[in-house]
């Protein structure tokens, strides 16, 4: 078939290689810019990506506040952030003090569930499951990820917030101290809020733009082209408007607000989608609050509140003309993709490291070897004779060890955001869901035509995929195993 190998390399540009692109654009679903007219944007980690110096912040602010309001043990103040303790998407179980990852189907990854900052060994985990890794999540949580006993974590906030919940059952496993579970969840789910709600991460934010902020110049690069191409925008955020307009000035310039049909700020999502209760109020250019009744959006008017069925009202906009970014799955996209129809965008900047991750060698070479190995347990399980059995043990081993070192790679403690070994994740699962695209990040979409339609790759379903050993074959994967392997055959 060399031939027609050939054939098919003067097809492709020279210079192409295997590597996935950090800064592509995946779709779930097809859909063509050409048909949007209208661009909304959520305002924190979309508009504005923050570094992560932010998290450290968050961290130790949160942290003094559980010791000096909520009057915690002193010896907290001793912890400190862990980068990359925590991954997003994470489920807890308040009773059971439990941070784990889940997967598309219920089931807890083993080795990933942690009790403060210490794993908690698989036969336990079962054993407080009842016999099984399966969590029935209908009972513990709802759509939208919370439940009275298990809650996930889906937003890049999030990251201090369990390392925070880790490191204080640290402290009272470590020192022997009883605690309530609930109670602690909950103080600890009120002192993050409170550094955003009292403003103080808008305060760092503000005082050090150059330093919070990322990608300013590419943000505005893709709003004022999407301007130019005629397209309306608007920006839907729960931050207040001064915060806003000092990121925004320092990223697109003083004039931000010309590019934008409509803003609004302190929209208080998800409530703002699902909830018709709160009308709109009109800001005046200092940020004041007007007490006028709203029966029009006008462009150039900062607006606060309001609700998307009031939304939809007043601009007669229409969903599948609207494309919507936001980094939340939850609050910010599922019910505009499941109740309005609008097309969404996700924002999920993982996405940049976990592709690079995926384009090393050593990556590459783990998933290949371990989809061989998988191949062979598949085909050659019913030798049951004693040396075949020793055999196939070994493959197991073999692939168990592959797995977690490829686990290693993404992130220690809990691996990939994507994927637990080989299954999708709750959080992937979700993301596939409820956006029609995604992306690391709003800038990805310089590299695309304003005209340009995302096809999503048709990827073989179960019944249709091929078999393990050809799947191997293939000319572009340089197995360095192979050569060993044929004489298994």
């Amino acid at each position: 078939s060399t031939s027609s190998e050939e054939g098919c390399t003067d097809l492709l540009p020279p210079g192409v290689c295997n590597l996935l692109n950090p800064a592509a654009i995946y779709a779930n679903n097809e859909i063509s810019l050409g048909d949007v007219e209208i661009y909304g944007f959520d305002y924190d980690y979309t508009l504005a990506q923050y570094s992560n110096l932010l998290h450290s912040m968050i961290f130790n602010t949160a942290r003094d506040i559980l010791i000096e309001q909520f009057k915690y043990p002193e010896g907290l103040g001793k912890y400190d952030y862990i980068p990359g303790f925590a991954i997003r998407g994470l489920h807890y179980d308040v009773q059971k003090s439990l941070l784990m990852k889940i997967d598309a189907f219920h089931y807890v990854q083993l080795g990933t569930a942690y009790r403060g900052l210490k794993p908690v060994p698989d036969e336990e985990v079962i054993e407080l499951y009842g016999g099984t890794q399966h969590i029935p999540l209908y009972q513990m949580s709802d759509f939208y990820g919370k439940g009275p006993s298990l809650k996930q974590f889906m937003d890049i906030f999030s990251l201090p917030e369990m390392t925070l919940l880790s490191s204080v059952i640290d402290y009272f496993i470590t020192h022997g101290i009883e605690f309530d579970q609930v109670h602690l969840y909950k103080d600890i789910s009120d002192a993050i809020r409170d550094v955003h709600v009292k403003g103080v991460m808008y305060k760092w934010i503000e005082k050090d733009l150059e330093q919070y902020i990322l990608h300013g110049d590419e943000i505005y690069a893709v709003l004022n082209r999407l301007v130019n191409h005629k397209k309306k925008l608007f920006l839907i955020t729960n931050s207040p408007f001064s915060f806003v307009d000092k990121g925004m000035k320092h990223m697109v310039g003083k004039n931000w607000r010309d590019l934008f049909d409509m803003v609004i700020v302190q929209a208080d999502k998800p409530n703002f989608f699902t909830d018709r209760r709160k009308p709109f109020r009109k800001l005046d250019d200092k940020g004041s609050l007007q007490w006028d009744k709203i029966n029009q959006l006008e462009k150039g008017k900062i607006y606060k509140e309001g609700n998307l069925f009031d939304f939809l009202r007043l601009t007669g906009w229409r969903g599948s003309k609207v494309l919507y970014f936001g980094d939340h799955l939850y609050s910010d996209l599922a019910d505009l993709m499941l109740r309005h129809g609008w097309r969404t965008g996700a924002i999920v900047p993982e996405l940049e490291t976990e592709i690079r991750i995926i384009n090393t060698e050593q990556y590459m070479h783990s998933l290949t070897w371990q989809q061989a190995l998988t191949g062979l347990l598949e085909r050659m399980q019913m030798y049951q004779d004693a040396e075949s059995k020793q055999v196939l043990l070994e493959w197991m081993k073999e692939r168990q060890e592959i797995r977690s070192l490829t686990k290693n790679l993404f992130n220690p403690q809990f691996g990939s955001i994507f994927r637990t070994f080989h299954n999708p994740t709750y959080f992937s699962r979700r993301l596939v869901r409820f956006s029609d695209i995604y992306m690391a990040s709003i800038s990805c979409l310089l590299n695309y035509d304003v005209n340009f339609t995302f096809y999503p790759r048709r990827t073989p379903l179960q019944h249709e995929a091929p078999l393990w050993m050809d799947q191997l074959c293939t000319g572009c994967m340089k197995t360095p195993f192979l050569e060993e392997m044929v004489h298994i055959r």
